[in-house]
């Protein structure tokens, strides 16, 4: 990869088959459109010199039934371009409606990337719901903005499903389309700037949706590679292709009637069948050619194409339509522009009957070789046709509409030489990868720059002294630091003004490297107002209702994975009922209470132990992580739950050794992750329970109290020079 200064894209596109050559376009729903465009977009990027190096990620499948391309980890698209497969769930391919619950671990593999790459991208580009899902959880992690493209809204085809007929509760089994949904919403609540392929995909699909949010729409029209789409010349010979369509046609010198896509519902190939099929003006004039990816036994497809298919054989069969249209099984990629070229060359036209597209860019391919087109009235058609003049829009539930397009294309000399030379000339002028590249780093670079905080702003004025600047960045530090200082907040970082002062300006002028989180025992809101209080700047790292919660700043964003991972078995109302049974405790305010801590105070003199009441809910199956402090307070969370193990936890989410790990601590709170393989630190002010980690190897005790005995530390344990590396 490229050395060279400049930006740093990470898109990401989850699903179908993604490769550099010959992409099996068709194949299934899930690999069209998308997978071209985002392997077409990163080439393009990495060819601007404002970019640097572009990752695409998409989901590892190694699977007997599909090509080995696809379980190679690294593909190298150009000099500054590569595609990086992660895993993601079973290693089999799977169709996207089944991907929703392993998105989490892919935010995940990403994340670990990330940290090996040792640079936080400037921007990540998601495409379509499932990616802009993990985008959303990626890019609030590590405090970067999120970049999306939707290519098709759930809101949108529940629409047109329901419109068909389609019961909602079919919708739901077959899409999960209420998951996709709630993701769509949440990209558009989150993302910095949504690039749309068309006006009318802004003004009537995204408005649809409750966090449409215009101001941060731009539509910027997908480039095509227009190298390899181009007319017949006078001596072009006839491509292999043609004969694969003489197979089907009696008459294969006719013109064509071309259609290219996946074998989809919302194609709508089967209405196209029908107005052909019903018009035998049409069937004299022309043959039905039907591109539908490639298939070996329909009986072994997943139910929507097989539907699609059914429905095809069953319409050739009713109407007798054997000799007239052509539904090859097999076609590369290199087939493709022969088609256009065979439609152009036998002066047919090519059309896009899809009940909904948001852009099309068969239509683009078809008039850069000279095809007039008839195209859908929605979403992209209707930009391209007034962009190039070249053809025909159409209702695509209107049967009689179709055959009068066709007809007209068909029959009208003139026009159909208009449409192909306006198609030529405008598809250059108005669709191209360099103009769509150059749109996109003018729109990022509006990105507002957010204001550079100081760390001190003022704590305390000294006489004669100014306050240390830290400046804090407004990306998180995580993938990028190479240690980490994590403090407690009551009774170790804050207490003393003067010693957070000196603290802080240590870490100014040796910790550039050095990444600082909090864990503590209070709740969010708590800990962000004690924050405030004492004018200490959002950290990297926050881990929350003593190691329950963790959140990565500055956006506050919270690790969903670790409340899945903790949640397990988490019966908290039947604890709080085993609790009621037992003398001289009390639960602590609303706002000490979490969604897994429960909290009470403790009065020593009238409750049993802390071991009997642990006993009493483990007899009772109720397996807690009994957290005890300062003779006086409890917390009970899951068993899998505690600072210590959420430190493990982040250490090896973000591939940091948890040797680089400086914690620092006062009370029982702390001891698990005072505890272990991380660098220790006991303050001075420590309470009394702690008292038995004395001798620890890897536990310092300090003299210095409060945030004195944080400097001892980094003393003791040189922890801005040569730490361990494992």
């Amino acid at each position: 990869m490229s050395d060279s200064s400049g930006l740093y894209i990470l898109l990401v596109s989850v699903h179908g088959l993604i490769r550099r050559d010959n992409m099996e376009l068709g194949r299934d729903a899930d690999t069209g459109g998308q997978t071209k465009y985002v392997v077409e977009l990163a080439c393009a990027l990495a060819k601007n010199p404002q970019v640097q190096r572009v990752d695409l990620f998409t989901r590892l499948i190694n699977d007997p039934k599909v090509s080995p391309d696809y379980a190679q980890p690294v593909e190298i698209l150009s000099e500054k371009a590569q595609i990086i497969r992660i895993p993601c769930g079973p290693r089999r391919y799977l169709r996207k409606e089944v991907l929703w619950q392993h998105l989490d671990t892919f935010a995940d593999e990403l994340l670990r990337h990330i940290r090996k790459v040792g640079r936080i991208p400037d921007v990540i580009h998601t495409h379509y719901a499932d990616a802009g899902y993990v985008g959303c959880l990626v890019a609030s992690w590590l405090g970067i903005p999120l970049v999306h493209t939707g290519h098709s809204l759930g809101r949108v085809k529940q629409q047109k499903l329901l419109e068909q007929g389609t019961k909602q509760e079919v919708i739901e089994d077959n899409f999960h389309i209420s998951t996709r949904i709630e993701a769509e919403e949440t990209t558009l609540g989150s993302a910095a700037l949504v690039i749309a392929s068309t006006h009318q995909e802004v003004e009537e699909q995204y408005s649809i949706y409750d966090r449409y949010q215009p101001e941060r729409m731009v539509v910027i029209p997908p480039g095509v590679r227009l190298e390899n789409f181009y007319p017949a010349t006078d001596d072009w010979q006839n491509p292999p292709i043609q004969k694969e369509l003489n197979r089907f046609l009696k008459e294969p010198q006719k013109p064509m009637i071309m259609a290219i896509s996946r074998p989809a519902i919302r194609k709508n190939v089967s209405t196209l069948i029908k107005a052909y099929a019903q018009d035998p003006e049409l069937r004299q004039l022309a043959n039905l050619v039907i591109v539908l990816g490639k298939r070996d036994d329909i009986a072994m497809m997943e139910s929507g194409p097989r539907q699609v298919f059914m429905e095809i054989l069953q319409l050739i069969d009713r109407y007798d339509l054997y000799g007239h249209i052509a539904y090859p099984k097999h076609h590369n990629a290199d087939d493709v522009p022969d088609l256009y070229r065979l439609t152009a060359k036998t002066r047919g036209v090519f059309v896009n009957p899809a009940l909904t597209e948001p852009f099309g860019l068969t239509l683009i391919e078809a008039a850069a070789s000279g095809t007039p087109i008839i195209a859908t009235a929605d979403g992209g058609p209707q930009d391209i046709i007034a962009a190039c003049e070249n053809g025909l829009l159409i209702d695509p539930l209107n049967i009689k509409d179709i055959q009068n397009a066709l007809r007209t294309v068909l029959t009208d000399t003139e026009k159909w030489q208009h449409w192909s030379s306006n198609g030529l000339l405008n598809v250059c002028k108005h669709f191209s990868w360099d103009s769509h590249v150059e749109t996109y780093l003018e729109q990022v670079r509006k990105f507002p720059q957010r204001r550079v905080r100081s760390l001190l702003s003022p704590l305390r004025e000294s006489p004669g002294k100014a306050n240390p600047d830290w400046h804090i960045p407004d990306k998180n530090r995580l993938p990028t630091a190479d240690r980490f200082l994590v403090c407690e907040i009551d009774n170790t970082l804050l207490g003393d003004q003067e010693a957070l002062y000196k603290l802080i300006q240590r870490i100014n002028q040796e910790g550039h490297t050095t990444g600082v989180g909090i864990a503590t025992g209070r709740s969010l809101e708590s800990t962000l107002s004690m924050l405030e209080e004492w004018r200490f700047p959002m950290p990297d790292l926050l881990i929350a209702a003593a190691g329950s919660e963790i959140y990565y700043g500055p956006q506050i964003a919270t690790d969903t994975t670790w409340q899945k991972h903790i949640g397990s078995n988490w019966q908290a109302k039947a604890i709080r009922a085993a609790m009621q049974e037992i003398p001289g405790v009390e639960l602590q305010p609303a706002d000490a209470q979490g969604k897994f801590k429960i909290s009470y105070f403790v009065d020593a003199s009238k409750a049993p132990s802390f071991r009997d009441i642990i006993r009493h809910l483990r007899q009772q199956q109720l397996y807690v992580r009994g957290i005890y402090s300062h003779d006086m307070y409890l917390d009970l969370l899951p068993i899998r739950a505690s600072k210590g193990d959420a430190i493990r936890y982040v250490a090896l989410k973000w591939g940091l050794p948890v040797k680089r790990f400086l914690v620092a601590g006062a009370s029982g709170n702390d001891e698990s992750m005072l505890a272990g393989n991380t660098l220790a630190a006991v303050v001075g002010n420590y309470s009394k329970e702690i008292e038995k980690l004395r001798g620890y190897p890897q536990i310092y005790f300090a003299q210095g109290e409060y945030a004195w005995g944080i400097l001892e530390a980094l003393e003791y344990y040189d922890f801005f020079g040569e730490l361990p590396q494992k």
